[in-house]
């Protein structure tokens, strides 16, 4: 009777929850992303110190012994315009210390950008360098899509979703069930044999990092193709769409906004349209009031055009919830408009704060340490499982738990997928895509199907 019973409860357990079905899809879900989640970890971490990574690299150009007296700002911009073939001025990055060489970004006719520094006194240039080939711009570009354009972005995007499924799932692997003390749930077993001890050390690893790996990868999707681009067309159906949204899609996304810029001002220069017309500041007048407004670093000064009459002021620090934007009238320096953070709309701001978080800049080095945290945890968690799954293989198989018997399908688990798929478009299509690769296909050969560790169709 009591059997009975007990079967009948775990006939019940399976048909809501199939632990052997979570337990395979973490495992493929593993085998998807622990390549990606090291590469994404590694560049993850560099790009967490971006500010004081680039204050090294640029530190050369800090703090110069001047032969003479720094030359007016606008013929340093004119040098650094001269120094780029076809160039046109974009916008000039304000240091606070008038003995730094001047940063000037030119942009050319193709809409590349390139930063030119400029010695103050003597107006030479000291060093040319693509905004794009930066070396954290490589390591963002990396992060984001691995080197291949649009389609690596995707890749990242499909890694980053199967990651939001091998957490999920492994928290549900790693609940306690009638399990007494916290040895093996919160902390590692290590005197117990090597094999109890990487399979610990893979699941207490998975429990304390989880909330930050979830977070990592949730608040990356606003950058990342297919996710973001829904996300703005749902904000756009719902009239909620920013005028200027303070993030992109992808680099593709700014390359064309850049060759965008560059064909108008093209166009505008054909025409005798490029200059704004009128009486205006010079760059140091303008400068002088700017740096007292204190803004937070890097700030970026764009001078008036026939595009945009006034001078545009901008704060473009990490901590997005600082960020500020001015627009001062040319003839007076008075400000025209001013956008704070506080002026967004609310899904803007809530984007922002976690995009700061995100880059680690929202509360400083704590913010940091936890991303490397994070980091550190996700490299773990691929060693050990590559470890767990090495020690426990079977000989010849691949060694994904194999499918229940009677091949039916726990509704908890479809629950989660459906929910999961709905939520993470590039995860529901690659789950369609398996499943159907999978029933039409590798079921059907023997040699693939065994190895796989499938049920026959």
């Amino acid at each position: 009777m009591t059997q009975a019973i007990d079967a009948s409860r775990e006939a019940g357990r399976r048909r809501w929850i199939d632990y052997r079905a979570i337990w395979r899809w973490h495992f493929y879900a593993g085998v998807v992303c622990i390549p990606f989640m090291i590469v994404l970890a590694l560049t993850g971490s560099i790009y967490l110190f971006k500010p004081q990574v680039e204050a090294v690299i640029d530190r050369p150009y800090d703090r110069l012994a001047l032969q003479g007296p720094p030359a007016p700002l606008e013929a340093q911009a004119a040098a650094a315009v001269a120094a780029v073939p076809g160039g046109r001025l974009k916008t000039i990055e304000l240091r606070a210390d008038p003995t730094d060489a001047a940063r000037i970004i030119v942009r050319d006719a193709e809409g590349a950008e390139t930063r030119v520094y400029v010695r103050p006194d003597d107006l030479a240039v000291i060093k040319t360098v693509r905004e794009d080939e930066r070396f954290m711009e490589v390591a963002k570009t990396i992060h984001g899509e691995l080197l291949m354009g649009e389609r690596g972005s995707i890749l990242v995007e499909l890694a980053a979703c199967w990651g939001i499924l091998m957490v999920v799932t492994g928290l549900y692997l790693w609940w306690p069930r009638g399990r007494s003390g916290l040895a093996g749930v919160v902390f590692p077993r290590l005197g117990r044999g090597s094999r109890l001890m990487w399979r610990d050390l893979h699941a207490v690893t998975g429990f304390w990092i989880s909330g930050l790996v979830l977070f990592l990868l949730v608040t990356g999707l606003p950058w990342a193709t297919v996710w973001g681009d829904a996300f703005k067309e749902v904000r756009r159906l719902t009239g909620t769409a920013a005028v200027r949204q303070d993030w992109t899609n992808s680099r593709a996304d700014e390359h064309a906004e850049h060759r965008a810029a560059a064909q108008a001002e093209d166009h505008m220069a054909r025409h005798g349209h490029l200059d704004a017309a009128g009486p205006r500041l010079s760059y140091d007048r303008i400068a002088a009031s700017v740096r007292a407004m204190d803004l937070p670093p890097p700030v970026l000064v764009t001078p008036p055009s026939a595009r945009t009459p006034n001078w545009v002021v901008s704060s473009e620090t990490q901590d997005r919830p600082l960020r500020v934007e001015l627009e001062l009238d040319p003839a007076t320096g008075a400000v025209a408009r001013r956008e704070s953070f506080a002026d967004r709309h609310i899904i803007d701001r809530v984007v922002g704060v976690a995009i700061a978080a995100h880059e680690g800049q929202l509360f400083g080095p704590l913010n940091q340490a936890l991303g490397v945290l994070a980091a550190l945890g996700l490299v773990t968690l691929s060693a050990t499982a590559a470890m767990v799954w090495w020690r426990r293989r079977p000989e010849g198989v691949l060694g994904a738990p194999e499918r229940l018997g009677d091949g039916r399908v726990s509704a908890g688990w479809i629950v989660l997928v459906v929910v999961l798929g709905v939520l993470l478009p590039v995860l529901g299509a690659s789950l369609i895509a398996i499943g159907l690769l999978e029933t039409l296909l590798l079921r059907r050969l023997p040699g693939v199907r065994t190895w796989l560790g499938l049920a026959p169709s």
